[in-house]
């Protein structure tokens, strides 16, 4: 089959997509008949005030949380068919977090830091190595590679967790509020790096609050009392500053 014939699956198809806490007259329904595909190489907010669903939503996207109604599959994978294993392996392997509170090992240099998902995936020392300094000189870092989160600013901090996300080559960056805990000028940097990272084809969704955030975004999902109410294209803001190294593909 020729690679023009070859059928590339939506990295992200969920239909009619519903999560349930409880039953009965005190069930809570956190979302409803939710639809929504995202292709190769897009760029997506998801919006929503606190109860909105958004949170049940990406926690679904990122395996992290089973729908109870409707089919979710991640690059041609329905993840209901998995088991605990599976799950965990594609999400080490297909998805690349990125959280608010970065989410980094104490007194573990950056280097060790990135490579962590490696490890869980069984690649050699020396591979791991290589594949951590390389994704740690794409978001800049080159020269902090044996710093310790404590020797590093917020704005660096998340952009280990960054590299760390992209040293798998997953085919999804999941970014929550990943400019939350940081200022004004640390958080145009970290914006710049997705806008770079998507300009390179990465894959992002994105939860935020924040409508400045969501505007890099090519497209901004708006989530209410656990519906997508809307789904609309936006002229993404893409006038990023050439301060960081393209990600190699």
């Amino acid at each position: 089959m020729t690679a023009a014939r070859r059928h590339v699956h939506p990295v992200i198809q969920l239909t009619r997509l519903g999560k349930t806490h409880g039953a009965g007259d005190t069930a809570v329904h956190a979302v409803r008949h939710a639809d929504l595909t995202v292709e190769r190489g897009d760029y997506v907010a998801i919006m929503g005030a606190s109860g909105s669903g958004k949170s049940t939503l990406m926690n679904i996207i990122g395996c992290l949380d089973e729908p109870t109604a409707g089919q979710y599959l991640l690059d041609g994978v329905d993840v209901r068919l998995l088991d605990d294993y599976q799950l965990a392996t594609i999400r080490n392997r297909k998805i690349g977090f990125v959280f608010q509170s970065f989410n980094l090992i104490p007194r573990t240099p950056a280097v060790e830091n990135v490579a962590l998902p490696l490890a869980y995936a069984r690649v050699g020392a020396a591979e791991r190595n290589r594949r951590a300094l390389a994704a740690l000189d794409a978001v800049g870092l080159a020269d902090r590679a044996h710093h310790v989160p404590t020797q590093l600013s917020g704005g660096q901090q998340q952009r280990v967790a960054v590299a760390r996300a992209i040293v798998t080559e997953p085919v999804l960056l999941l970014a929550d509020e990943p400019t939350g805990a940081l200022d004004s000028h640390a958080s145009a940097d970290i914006l710049a790096l997705f806008d770079r990272l998507n300009a390179d084809g990465r894959t992002v969704v994105m939860i935020t609050h924040e409508h400045d955030v969501a505007e890099h975004a090519k497209r901004v999902v708006r989530m209410r009392d656990g519906q997508i109410t809307s789904d609309t294209r936006t002229a993404a803001v893409t006038d990023f500053p050439p301060r960081y190294a393209a990600v190699p593909a």
